[in-house]
């Protein structure tokens, strides 16, 4: 069986730059799934296609040409990395996964990056719902407030200005939208290893993951 790490989180937990380097470390492949619903609100935006229109949103998943590569996601053969980390993106993606119709069609998509010598997958329902075999489930969150702290440095450093009290408002209404929606809501299964990086550093996120995945 081919070994996956899931790690699930709310918006902003840090999850993805810790899953990137669990994922170095072990040499193991990476999913952001979070960039593939990022990638439908702006293929969504990009064809005109409204959120309250399911079964063309289902047809633009299936065809989506997606390739993390070198760090970089390609949309086609169009990098955007930076693009679909733009707040709207961030609104849309969440959109976007409340419709059942967008995460069934990505279903299958994200399953297809399960390839040796192992994956490790960062998102909202990876352990819940996509790899519920995976080997290792962490739930890697942190304070709302400290979340929009880091969201907020990184904004200011890629030089887009940035509001620390709408960026608060916006992760707080995300959780609400990620938690409460009724189909995969964002929930840490009863056998995931919950870990909050409020008070931590990314190299001991990582450490701790890479520990506790070595002990299963």
């Amino acid at each position: 069986m081919i070994p996956v790490i899931a790690i699930d989180g709310p918006t902003a937990s840090g999850k993805g730059t810790v899953a990137q380097l669990v994922a170095q470390q072990l040499g193991f492949h990476y999913l952001d799934s979070g960039a593939l619903y990022r990638l439908v609100g702006l293929a969504s935006l990009q064809a005109g296609i409204e959120f309250s229109e399911p079964q063309r949103l289902q047809k633009l998943c299936r065809q989506m040409a997606i390739e993390f590569r070198d760090g970089c996601i390609f949309f086609g053969k169009e990098d955007v990395t930076e693009v679909i980390r733009s707040e709207e993106m961030g609104k849309r993606a969440s959109s976007a996964g409340a419709v059942p119709e967008v995460r069934e069609a990505l279903i299958e998509l994200q399953k297809s990056f399960l390839k040796p010598p192992g994956l490790v997958a960062d998102g909202r329902d990876m352990g819940s719902v996509i790899f519920p075999q995976a080997q290792l489930k962490v739930f890697l969150t942190a304070d709302a407030k400290i979340r929009a702290q880091r969201r907020y440095k990184q904004l200011i450093a890629k030089g887009i200005s940035a509001n620390i009290e709408v960026l608060t408002k916006d992760l707080v209404e995300r959780d609400l939208r990620d938690t409460q929606r009724e189909t995969a809501p964002l929930v840490q299964s009863e056998d995931a290893f919950l870990l909050d990086t409020t008070d931590q550093t990314i190299d001991e996120a990582v450490s701790q993951i890479i520990a506790w995945y070595q002990k299963v």
